[in-house]
């Protein structure tokens, strides 16, 4: 029954492993999703601050909504949006999804 124990438990030996090797693989998993992952989605996000930071009276917007319309006022951070003719609405500067830079030329797509 000993023979059984001692054949399932390695050589003990004095020397140790490389520490940097033992943790190369780990090092290795944050790096591909660093680059895979978490790069990209802070690219995202920059753009889509500076898309927001952007918004101008004309801009064509869609909201996370799916709201439709037409930049009619900006605030801090409520901006009026006209959906219709004489029908305007108060939406978060955050809930704008979309913003196409071409202004309205009098007719409404």
């Amino acid at each position: 029954m000993y023979y059984l124990f001692a054949m399932a438990q390695p050589p003990q030996s004095g020397q140790q492993g490389n520490p940097i090797a033992a943790f190369m693989p780990l090092i290795l998993i944050f790096v591909i999703f660093y680059f895979l992952l978490i790069r990209p989605q802070q690219k995202k996000q920059k753009e889509l601050q500076k898309m927001l930071s952007e918004i101008e009276k004309g801009n064509k917007v869609i909201t996370s909504g799916g709201i439709h319309g037409i930049v009619a006022n900006v605030k801090d951070d409520i901006i009026s949006v006209k959906v219709a003719e004489n029908v305007k609405i108060d939406v978060s500067r955050s809930c704008i999804a979309v913003v196409k830079k071409d202004k309205e030329e009098g007719t409404q797509a």
